[in-house]
């Protein structure tokens, strides 16, 4: 079959080259083109949401923004579909056409962040966590709500066209976007459905493959940060679930390594953490001037407020007539000058290879730490203002992990399919990394603070010991 050109515009992605998407030209009047949901106001507005929440402060380049991330992740599900869809044809019963398969997983990784407010997921732990929601639940409300009609008007992709009796459903593009939680969440979803979860929840999913290359692209880390045409090539759908054939494993080791080592060298960088505990303690107290309460009671609002409002917003606030909003202002001005007044004095880094090892490690009780800390300062030195920060990223999934068991590994040679973490290669990475880092106002103290950590830290290995 010719490929029907009439209906396709092309973006340019310095990451994946051209992508395809179907654009309004020849479309009957009532089909919904992709183009009207990448040119609604709820996606345009990610062009004003930095894809690294407080990165692109410290890494110069890394400017690119969450709306040239979605659509990498939507490019990448029609990678992955064209790849997998037969084998979760072969694996479930009655799964839709391919192009209705493409379509949904498409959209969803165009909508998955649809939700984010100002600085991402930082927002979400200082801001939205006080309504008990994340900006997954806001993307869900947008996705069915304000999306739904367009949605259902979807009526083909670049590689094809949906049946005459199909038609997309909202729920089920809301649905893929939420990271399990419980699993009563999945009950009454056909499992071709759950199984394409894995897709946007797991070990390797279209949404962090792009990143990690995007990432490590745009900061300079590296220009081609693991193989994602191999880890495509030998990754398929069983009755297990998304499953890499065990010739795969060395490039998904490799592309857990290379994420981990982003996590400690972009996203956990010294400055970049020094940046977020500044913005902790001026954002609650700014959010109150700026937004009215929970989003989803006022979406609308919502739909305004970016990280470019955001910013345009504080800076102004120093020219306040309203003496609280000036020197809330003020102290802005500072984090916008890269002056966040907290200097990294003391860092320690630990593996975890055991959940358990983790929960009985003493840097379980940061706070713990920085009061025994201060007890082995010097008196002169014991009231300064100090900060802690600890930085935490799991490599792979363990049983406690709400992604446990969303990946499988296919073994050639006893021709079995058994979780992915319990393969013995697998499990020599650990689980998690833990960074602990103190941050006092300016390095004088530096020597003295790392003498009393040592010297906690020698107190704790001797109990240990002597247990």
């Amino acid at each position: 079959m010719t490929r029907d050109f009439e209906f396709e515009s092309l973006a340019h992605d310095p990451i994946h080259g051209y992508i395809p998407f179907v654009s309004r030209s020849g479309l009957a009047a009532k089909e919904v083109a992709e183009q009207d949901i990448i040119d609604h106001p709820w996606v345009q507005r990610l062009r004003h949401i930095h894809q690294l929440q407080t990165a692109w402060w410290v890494f110069p380049s890394a400017e690119h923004m969450r709306f040239q991330h979605v659509l990498g992740v939507m490019h990448l599900a029609s990678r992955v579909i064209d790849q997998w869809y037969d084998s979760l044809n072969s694996a479930c019963q009655n799964v839709p056409s391919k192009a209705y398969v493409e379509s949904l997983v498409r959209l969803a990784g165009l909508l998955h962040d649809v939700g984010h407010g100002p600085f991402g997921h930082f927002f979400d732990d200082q801001y939205l966590d006080q309504f008990g929601i994340t900006h997954e639940d806001i993307g869900g409300e947008i996705i069915e709500q304000e999306l739904g009609d367009l949605i259902r008007g979807i009526r083909r992709n670049p590689s094809g066209k949906l049946q005459p009796l199909e038609e997309l459903d909202p729920r089920q593009v809301s649905f893929l976007i939420r990271r399990p939680k419980h699993q009563s969440e999945a009950e009454g979803q056909p499992e071709w459905l759950r199984q394409l979860r894995s897709l946007f929840s797991g070990i390797y999913t279209v949404d962090n493959m792009d990143f990690v290359l995007r990432d490590a692209y745009m900061t300079g880390f590296n220009t081609k940060a693991f193989d994602i045409s191999r880890l495509i090539h030998y990754s398929f759908f069983s009755k297990s679930g998304l499953t890499i054939h065990a010739r795969g494993l060395p490039t998904l080791i490799q592309f857990i390594e290379t994420r981990a080592n982003m996590f400690r060298m972009i996203y956990f960088h010294r400055t970049v953490r020094a940046l977020d505990i500044a913005l902790e303690e001026l954002f609650p107290e700014t959010m109150a001037h700026l937004f009215p309460g929970n989003p989803l009671e006022h979406l609308q609002a919502y739909q305004g407020f970016t990280e470019s409002s955001f910013l345009v917003d504080v800076q102004r606030m120093a020219d306040d007539e309203n003496p609280e909003r000036r020197e809330l202002g003020e102290r802005w001005q500072k984090i916008l000058s890269r002056r966040a007044g907290w200097k990294m004095a003391v860092e320690r880094t630990l593996n975890f290879h055991t959940t358990a090892a983790e929960r009985m490690t003493i840097f379980s009780e940061p706070q713990l730490i920085l009061e025994r800390v201060r007890r082995r300062l010097p008196a002169e030195v014991r009231d300064i203002p100090l900060n802690i920060d600890v930085a935490k990223h799991y490599h792979r999934p363990s049983g406690h992990l709400p992604t446990g068991g969303q990946n499988h590994l296919f073994d050639p040679g006893n021709n079995t399919i058994q979780v992915l973490n319990d393969d013995d290669l697998f499990r020599a990475l650990p689980v998690s990394f833990l960074i602990f880092r103190i941050y006092c106002q300016t390095h004088d103290h530096d020597a003295q603070l790392n003498a009393a950590l040592q010297s906690v830290l020698g107190d704790a290995m001797d109990a240990k010991t002597n247990m």
